[in-house]
């Protein structure tokens, strides 16, 4: 069992999520093994080269603290941006407190809160545009839930699968299409074409995870429009046409990734800013309701296994200890 130092805390972990897109592509193998962890993590070290402790959404209990620590933290249940881990030591600072009126399930989605703020700032959604959301996953049903709040003239979906196209209407979208669908192209430039005059959307948000999809949307979005791009394609390859579409239409690829907030807006909010705002949304959002599936820590593999295999059937699923 780890000791505490003299600034650090013992947090025992009560339940993690599983990161139904980074740590699938670590599952496949298709991150570069020589790539960093992520250094904004001080949880995290090393490469992603196995073997290595990976996992970014945990929360825990506070057992024990080191002598120059306030000891009336023991016992705060605490969110941790940490490995999937029983017991382990970190300085109080960083750990985010759980409010005592929010539960342990919803707290588990902040940091899948904290990513869909982040696409939010940086796509900058605008009353009255039309907007897309590639992929609905647990992150971009998070968009969608985040957009539908905002005065939108239009708000569409695209997913591969039935299921989740139905939690996406049930979330907020006005429609959800399947992307496969060789009608699909006509239908929602139809559903544009009634709000803005023209097809096209004016905002487009790529969360799917594939790299194809990034073409789809490209073809989808409108003159002047804007494409937000979340998913991280590891070693897979993006094939993007910048042809006729893309060079005639002034259309901006923006990359957006939570480790780093905009520069746009560094001088009014910071990391801890932006986590506080999410950690409100869990109260309102109750994102527990995308928990499909819970597996004991022992059976790690399994989970894995049932993400890997059936994806239709798994929005998220937690870890228990």
């Amino acid at each position: 069992m780890p000791v505490p130092a003299s600034d650090e805390v013992l947090v025992r972990t009560l339940c993690s999520a599983i990161s139904p897109g980074t740590e699938q592509l670590v599952y496949r193998g298709q991150v570069d093994p020589a790539m960093d962890i992520d250094t904004s993590i001080d949880a995290f070290s090393g490469t992603f080269s196995y073997p290595l402790k990976y996992g970014y959404s945990l929360v825990g209990e506070i057992m024990e603290t080191g002598p120059g620590v306030d000891q009336s933290l023991a016992g705060t249940r605490v969110f941790c941006l940490h490995p999937h881990e029983s017991h382990f030591t970190i300085r109080p600072g960083q750990a985010i407190v759980v409010p005592d009126h929010l539960s342990t399930e919803d707290a588990l989605f902040l940091a899948s809160m904290e990513t869909a703020v982040n696409l939010l700032m940086d796509g900058r959604p605008v009353i009255g545009e039309c907007a897309a959301v590639f992929g609905q996953g647990i992150i971009g049903l998070l968009v969608t839930a985040l957009l539908h709040r905002f005065p939108l003239a239009l708000l569409v979906t695209l997913d591969l699968y039935p299921g989740r196209r139905q939690w996406s209407l049930a979330t907020g979208a006005d429609h959800s299409f399947d992307p496969e669908d060789p009608e699909v192209f006509n239908a929602i430039n139809s559903l544009v074409q009634a709000h803005r005059g023209e097809p096209g959307t004016d905002l487009t948000y790529e969360v799917s995870g594939s790299p194809d999809a990034l073409n789809t949307a490209i073809s989808l979005t409108g003159f002047d429009g804007r494409i937000v791009v979340a998913s991280w394609y590891g070693t897979k390859t993006a094939a993007v046409d910048l042809g006729g579409t893309f060079h005639r239409s002034r259309i901006q690829i923006l990359s957006s990734q939570v480790s780093t907030i905009h520069p746009r807006f560094t001088g009014r909010w910071d990391k801890p800013r932006r986590m506080q705002y999410a950690l409100q949304l869990l109260e309102d959002l109750k994102p527990s309701r995308y928990l499909t599936h819970s597996f004991s820590l022992e059976d790690a593999g399994t989970a894995y296994a049932q993400q890997e295999a059936s994806p239709e059937d798994t929005l998220q699923i937690a870890l228990t200890y």
